[in-house]
Parts: structure tokens; sequence; C-alpha cells
């Protein structure tokens, strides 16, 4: 650890040096060549397919068993290590800012790219090729003082029961707040109990990600098999205009802001490449959350930053999710003939500003969200919700993609603005990453 370092208190951990493995055993290979496997029997067999299922449901329920735990341990212990609200409270207000900053930029890339490409022109036909039920649009639409009031559990244990991440933030920052206020002789005992938790997490989550590339399988197999080619012919359009979208948007603003803080971006791209092969397979963000909060650490980040920082991602900084919205809007404005002008996009910019961060709330993710949200708008169809449901499987393996590397950076971000970040290290690794690679 460099002396800079140390005096800002920095818990970041050099890796020991890589060793050259046969590529079998990478797990990123073994998730590529799981997803080839998982669409092959996806289109062949589509019966058998459908029931394979269960395999990315499994894997997906152990991830889950870990993450509400694994964030309120991090974050409680973050700010206990920070030792003070003053370090806390730095890293919690820059990290806020960048997050609508770059989630208020996201929705309007989106706004912008769906009204030049035309999106959903010419495909209002195509809804009776929709493959599946869309989950019903709330008849009531979250506003405002309801998901402020929903951040706020009315229950300890059921935070963590019913998987509710902000409400596990809360009770997070609140837990860590009140071991500050105590003596350090009784703090230190409690400070050392969580850290050794969050250890056996950790090994926990890294025996359920050996299991990766099954989940995978099952989780490919499944979105191929239950929706065919049909639907993605007759929107296949829609589809590839997003990934193209979204991957524009990985480059060109993340890219940016990477390069304004010194950042490589491929670079940095290459550092999580197993992390996001996994999320491409399982097309969930929270299956690499528990690996994030270990690696970018290694990566330079502070412990107390990353703790603080990425989960509270998972619920605010949501770009890939802020896209679709966008994307989304605008397919049913145009497929069902519903003109638009620029005050009304603006005015529904502004309400997704609020309801995407519901995504970490509710149940059913991006996809309700944005289903309250066109409710909420009160002039979009809502028989077009099932038109986007049918190629949802595919969208959301970008939509999680996206979001992951957004929140990555983030904490790299936020890490560089607060002092909290080890550019020695960092450097080190990734030419450690490069050669190996």
């Amino acid at each position: 650890m460099s002396t800079a370092a140390a005096s800002l208190g920095l818990q970041t951990s050099t890796p020991a040096p890589i060793s050259k493995q046969p590529l079998w055993r990478n797990l990123g290979f073994q998730v590529i060549i799981a997803m080839i496997l998982g669409a092959a029997v996806g289109f062949l067999f589509p019966s058998l397919a459908i029931e394979l299922e269960i395999l990315g449901d499994i894997f997906l329920r152990l991830i889950k068993t870990a993450v509400a735990p694994l964030v309120f341990l991090c974050v409680a212990a973050g700010i206990v290590s920070a030792g003070d609200f003053k370090r806390v409270g730095k890293v919690g207000l820059v990290a806020m800012i960048y997050f609508e900053i770059v989630s208020t930029i996201a929705l309007a890339f989106g706004l912008v790219a769906g009204n030049l490409l035309g999106v959903g022109k010419g495909i209002a036909t195509a809804t009776a090729g929709a493959g599946g039920k869309p989950p019903a649009a709330p008849g009531n639409p979250q506003g405002a003082l309801v998901f402020i009031l929903n951040i706020f559990p009315d229950n300890f244990l059921g935070a963590f029961t019913r998987g509710e991440l902000l409400q596990v933030l809360a009770i997070a920052i609140i837990f860590g707040a009140a071991l500050l206020r105590l003596r350090s002789d009784k703090r230190q005992p409690i400070e050392a109990g969580l850290n050794r938790m969050s250890e056996v997490l950790f090994e926990f989550i890294h025996i359920i990600m050996s299991f990766a590339p099954i989940g995978t399988f099952g989780a490919v197999a499944f979105a191929v098999g239950s929706s065919g080619t049909a639907v993605l012919l007759s929107l296949i359009y829609l589809v590839l205009s997003f990934y193209a979208v979204v991957a524009l948007f990985i480059v060109a603003v993340l890219g940016t802001v990477c390069a304004l803080f010194g950042i490589n971006l491929f670079r940095f791209l290459r550092y999580i490449r197993d992390e996001i092969f996994i999320v491409l397979g399982t097309a969930s963000s929270e299956s690499v959350l528990p690996r994030l909060l270990e690696k970018l650490p290694q990566l330079g980040c502070s412990r107390q930053c990353a703790g603080l920082v990425l989960p509270t991602g998972y619920a605010f900084n949501l770009d890939g999710t802020s896209i679709y919205m966008s994307m989304g809007v605008l397919f049913l404005a145009n497929a069902y003939n519903v003109p638009l002008d620029f005050s009304q996009q603006l005015g529904i910019l502004a309400l997704m500003l609020i309801t995407s961060k519901g995504a970490a709330t509710v149940s059913g993710g991006t996809f309700v969200v944005f289903a309250a949200t066109v409710t909420a708008t009160g002039v979009l169809p809502l028989e077009g919700l099932a038109v986007l449901f049918g190629v949802y499987r595919f969208m959301s393996i970008a939509v999680a993609t996206t979001n992951v590397i957004g929140n990555a950076v983030a904490t790299v971000v936020t890490a560089k603005l607060c002092g909290e970040f080890d550019e020695a290290v960092s450097q080190r690794v990734l030419r450690m990453k490069v050669d190996v690679a």
C-alpha cells in the first residue's frame, strides 16, 4: 500500500500475482460456452428448453440469498471503518450527484436515439406475436411520496426477506451511524464481527459462482425456447437498435467519463470481463454484485467507498434501465401513432427520473417499473406492453450489463473524486490483467 493510501486509511488489497491457467477453467469462457449451448438447445428443442428454466432460477435464487445481507454488512462496515460522518457524507453526496447527472444523460440519450431511429414505427401489427403475458401495470402508479415512504421499512427482518434493496440500504446506513456513536472499545468487536461475516459471505458467493455456467445454460435455453424466432423477427429492429444504443452509450458517454478521470475504459472492461459475461448469460445485475464488491477494492478503490457506492448505485444509478425506458416510451408512441411533442417528451423524462429509481424496489424490476411509467403518462397504450414483453428477456441482457458497467465506473470515479483510490495499485493490477490475457 502506498504512503498516500495509508494516510487516507484506504483498505486496498494487492492481489497475488495471477498465474496462467487453462482457458477451459476460466469462468468467463465457461459462461460463453454455456450461452452458446443454451441458445442451441433453445432453438432445437424448445419444449425441453422451457423446462430448463429451473437451472437459471436456482442459480439466481442462491445469489439473491446473499445479496441483501452482503449489502448490509458492506455498507455498515464501510460507514464504521470510515471513522467519521464527514467522510461518509462526502462519499455519499458525490455519488448521488454523479448518479443523477449520468442517469439524466442516459434518459436523454435514449430519447434522442429513439427519435432518430424511429423505433416502433409500423410495428403495431406485431402485438399478436408477443410471447408471454406481461406483468399487469399497477393501477395506482408509484408517486414520489410513495417511493420515498417505501425506502423506509416497517420491519427490520422484513426488508431482508423481501429483498428490498433500498430498505436494506436504509437500515445499514442507520445501523452504521449507530455504531459510530459507540465508544471505540465497544465498537471494535462489532466491527470485527461484521468484517468476518463479510468474508464468510464472499466465500459463500465463490462456491455459488462455480455453478454460474449451469445457471447461464438454463436461463439462455429458456429465453430462446419460450420466445422463439417469431417475436425476434417481428421486433428485430427494436432489439438491434437498443443494443447499438447501449453500446454507443458505454463507449461515448461512459468512455468520456472515464477519460476525464484518467481511466482506460477498455482496460477496465477487460478487468471486469468475467462479470460482464456472467451478466450477459443470466440477465441479472445482482449475480455479480458480490464479486464486484470484492474486485473493485483490489483495483484500488477503498473498501469503504466500494461498500457504500456500489450497492447504492444498484438502486439509484441504472443507466441501462433509463435507456430502455426512454426507447420503450417512444416505441409505444410510434407503434400506436400517439404523437409526443418536445414538451411532452421532457415531461415524461422528468417522470422517468423518479420512476426509474423504483426498479430496485419493485418485484419484476425494470419492466414492471416501465409499466408503471406508461400508466402514469395517461397517453400511452397499455396493450403495447405485450409487444415489448415478448422481447424483454433479450433486451434485459443489455439492460443489466449496462447497469453493471455504469455502476462499476461510478464507484471508481467517486473513489477518485473523494481521494479513496490508490492509483499505484490500479496500474499494477491492470498491467497484470493485460499480461495474463
